[in-house]
């Protein structure tokens, strides 16, 4: 860890165990319009903004709300799971600790909205290890490009050389090394096919934070 001086989390899939309530939202909200989950939606949509997975929606199942409305329905959906449900993986705050004594800043890049990520963070109390949070929102573009985590180094007023990233997807892996930054790779369930992907791709493959202690 004495080679950086950030570390850029995305939050879920690798911060959070959720990617199993999202699964389930899908299959909830899919279903009152008459439709079922395609095999391949998670690797469709799991890279985008949380507008762009709407709008994926919205053209893809012919649903007749607006891009709006659809993500107001997921937040109702979701808002329960992100304030009371959904758990740290394994050994998050002992890294966080760790980065904390070291004097490493710490960012959040997600794709995720502001009310769910606060309410998971909060319920999780770890929202105040956090020295700048940056959503896809922000910067307008999917995680595959590397826009939201050059904004966070921005924040964080270090240099993307210095920073290392988190991630548990192929596509953001990817945008977070067109970054200029390292990047390693977490497992997660949902991510499991990409596994031979990632290792090749990222810096570092790890099946958990407790790797790192």
């Amino acid at each position: 860890m004495e080679n950086f001086k950030a570390v850029i989390f995305d939050l879920d899939g690798t911060l959070i165990d959720s990617m199993g309530v999202w699964a389930k939202i899908d299959e909830e909200y899919l279903s009152s319009f008459g439709h079922v989950v395609p095999e391949n939606l998670q690797e469709e949509i799991t890279h985008l903004t949380l507008s762009e997975t709407a709008n994926y929606f919205k053209l893809k199942f012919n649903i007749k709300d607006e891009v709006s409305a659809i993500i107001a329905k997921w937040h109702e959906m979701a808002l329960s799971h992100y304030s009371n449900n959904i758990k740290l993986k394994d050994s998050v705050v002992d890294f966080l600790n760790l980065l904390k004594e070291k004097n490493i800043k710490i960012a959040l890049a997600t794709s995720n909205s502001i009310p769910l990520l606060e309410a998971t963070l909060k319920n999780n109390n770890i929202y105040h290890y956090f020295d700048a949070i940056t959503t896809t929102e922000e910067v307008n573009k999917s995680k595959d490009n590397p826009d939201i985590y050059l904004l966070s180094a921005k924040k964080l007023n270090v240099q993307p050389k210095d920073c290392l990233v988190f991630e548990d997807i192929v596509q953001a892996v990817k945008g977070a090394k067109k970054a200029g930054m390292t990047v390693y790779a977490i497992y997660d369930k949902s991510s499991e096919s990409q596994k031979d992907e990632l290792t090749k791709l990222a810096d570092k493959y790890i099946l958990g934070f407790n790797e790192l202690l």
